[in-house]
């Protein structure tokens, strides 16, 4: 049985019967469905707000998942990174020191990597900085791989050529040494003849005249003729950037063009040129740098014999030419 509402009539001082129409109870119930419907936004909107739906739970762990594996990714790649480092080291100091090979440039090892716009489509994210740092970091380590992979095809190629690079890089006196001795090294020096002091690009070995004069590598006869103060002269093209040149010689027998093995005659000891005695002057060339030729008598001396080549050599004596 429905329930009857009254309502007090303060004129009448009596309760008057209420009588319910369609309309009020449909506005009743719709203003019940709006405060319902308003209250359950509420609560969704806190429940969102601040609680995670299973859903929202399971991507966030997920990507706390992905961020642990770019940090691991991360320490990975700089022990990676300082591998690559160690086998870069050792490349430029030992193994291409050993071939006589320059150091690869470090510019060229870590060059061309990234670019302004290279890493914009991985940025706007909330782990953006880690995602970047990861793929700079891989693009590095690739490049740095791509190196020295290169550099180790060529130093394969160094070592199955060193038994002809050692064959012609100049190792042996160009004159037997119980035949001659050397009397001037590579160095400032004060000419006989010009009689000023200046730069001696190689070495003075004196001997009788005639004395044979040998090839101290294995290579190709460059030139052959007389080149001004050094008088008659002969020089030899030994590859891997190795040339020598052996002055003041009395008769050349080597011709040009012709192939030498070391040790070979290409010629006998005379006084041609600006000259003082009879001797040959010897000077080692390594892209196109004239160096010090008694770093290469490794082949003929003892380690005493040697040392006493270097300390004679290194007198600041007259030379002969």
């Amino acid at each position: 049985m429905a329930k009857v509402h009254y309502r007090f009539n303060p004129k009448s001082l009596t309760y008057e019967k209420v009588s319910r129409t369609t309309k009020s109870v449909i506005l009743k119930l719709l203003g019940y469905l709006l405060t319902g419907t308003a209250f359950s936004v509420v609560i969704i909107a806190l429940a969102f707000t601040f609680f995670d739906s299973p859903k929202e739970k399971m991507l966030k762990r997920e990507i706390e998942q992905y961020r642990f594996q770019f940090e691991v990714m991360n320490d990975k790649l700089d022990q990676m990174q300082r591998w690559a480092q160690e086998l870069q080291d050792r490349d430029d100091n030992i193994y291409r020191v050993i071939f006589e090979a320059e150091p690869i440039p470090q510019e060229m090892r870590f060059g061309g990597v990234g670019g302004v716009d290279m890493y914009a489509r991985l940025d706007g994210y909330p782990n953006s900085e880690i995602i970047i740092e990861t793929a700079k970091k891989l693009d590095r380590l690739k490049a740095q791989m791509a190196v020295q992979s290169k550099s180790f095809d060529e130093v394969y190629n160094f070592a199955r050529n060193k038994a002809d690079m050692m064959a012609c890089i100049p190792a042996i006196v160009p004159v037997e040494k119980n035949k001659g001795h050397i009397v001037s090294g590579y160095g400032m020096r004060f000419h006989p003849i010009l009689k000023y002091r200046r730069m001696h690009w190689g070495i003075d070995i004196t001997a009788p005249s005639g004395t044979p004069i040998y090839a101290t590598g294995d290579g190709t006869v460059k030139f052959v003729g007389r080149n001004g103060g050094y008088g008659k002269t002969c020089m030899i093209d030994h590859g891997y950037g190795y040339e020598t040149l052996y002055g003041h010689m009395k008769t050349i027998t080597a011709k040009q063009g012709q192939k030498v093995k070391r040790g070979e005659i290409i010629g006998y000891v005379g006084n041609t040129g600006l000259s003082k005695a009879p001797h040959v002057h010897y000077e080692v060339i390594y892209d196109n740098k004239k160096i010090d030729p008694v770093n290469y008598f490794y082949n003929d001396f003892t380690t005493e014999e040697f040392e006493k080549i270097i300390e004679m050599a290194s007198r600041d004596t007259q030379v002969l030419s």
